[in-house]
Order: structure tokens, then sequence, then C-alpha cells
């Protein structure tokens, strides 16, 4: 049997959701949640645009290229 651990972030929401909330309350954390880690994102996605030198002109070519899976038959 595979059996995992939780996680810290996994335990503290535990503890938070051990106590009723009001809906309202609950939409409100989620959207806190939703926001720190969309936030996280962002900063790592400039670091990464940062540190590789990217530019829109860098972005444009990727969206134009047609790169394709060979398929053998």
């Amino acid at each position: 049997m595979n059996v995992s651990k939780l996680t810290n972030l996994q335990l503290e929401l535990l503890k938070l959701f051990a106590h009723n909330l009001q809906e309202k309350q609950l939409l409100q954390i989620k959207e806190l949640l939703a926001n720190y880690f969309a936030q996280n994102l962002v900063s790592e996605m400039n670091e990464l645009w940062d540190t590789n030198e990217w530019t829109n002109e860098t972005m444009q070519e990727w969206a134009n290229e047609h790169i394709k899976t060979p398929y053998k038959i």
C-alpha cells in the first residue's frame, strides 16, 4: 500500500477548515490562496524572463512555431 504524508500546507489547511466557516469566508480564503499562488507564478516567470533575456519577439517566435511530433506508423 502506498501511503503518502500530508504536506505542511495540507496540515495547516486541515487545522483551518476544522472550524465551520460561512460560505462567504470560504470563498474569500479560496481567492486569497489563488492570488497567493498566482503571484508566486508571476514572480517565477518574471525571473525566468529576466534570466533568459526573453523579449516580446521571443514570445512571438514561440507563438508562431510549428512543432510537430513525428509518429511512427
